[in-house]
């Protein structure tokens, strides 16, 4: 009978440990990590099209168009693996990197400004467009992966499921911070 009531009492305690639902909220995790990153890389794959089109236009605008290739290639530097979200300097990292792409892009289009012709150019036009898309999916996707950082940091850290993260080796998360948040939260101004 004993034995019994020990199976009874550890069926109870194992069934609402929360393992399950500490899983799916990692995956989740992992899942919207893996969406930001995507539209990242989406918008460091447009910028070497949009540096071609305004090199036509502004050859002696070098400083920026340097400025911009150096920042993609400081993004393309940063290990982007599912790993990283567990890695609060690993997300430093990369979000300094995503800050200098952003600061440069906005450096790009305040020399865009002095090119009416390029402004006017089909390709540009097109260009900027995706960019500011682009720009829209990044801030969408951060916000989506803040709130499944926050999920899974909140659950795991209640009553009883802090053990069962404890136990089962899951810890806390690492959120989407910027050094200068109103910098990188304004998606580089597309004026035409």
């Amino acid at each position: 009978m004993r034995k019994l009531w020990i199976a009874v009492l550890a069926s109870l305690t194992l069934s609402n440990c929360g393992y399950n639902r500490i899983v799916e909220l990692d995956e989740n995790v992992k899942a919207s990590w893996a969406q930001v990153i995507n539209v990242y890389q989406r918008r460091a794959d447009l910028i070497p099209n949009l540096v071609e089109v305004v090199k036509g236009y502004a050859a002696h605008e070098k400083d920026t168009l340097t400025a911009i290739t150096d920042a993609r290639s400081r993004i393309g530097s940063v290990q982007l693996t599912p790993e990283m979200i567990n890695n609060p300097a690993a997300m430093q990292k990369f979000s300094e990197a995503q800050g200098a792409m952003t600061s440069a892009l906005s450096r790009l289009m305040v020399v865009v400004e002095k090119y009416p012709d390029l402004k006017a150019s089909e390709n540009f036009r097109d260009l900027s467009a995706q960019l500011e898309g682009t720009e829209n999916r990044i801030a969408v996707e951060r916000k989506r992966f803040i709130e499944a950082v926050a999920a899974y940091n909140s659950y795991t850290r209640k009553f009883p499921q802090v053990f069962t993260a404890k136990v089962f080796g899951f810890k806390e998360k690492p959120s989407f911070t910027v050094d200068n948040e109103k910098a990188i939260d304004t998606a580089p101004a597309v004026k035409f």
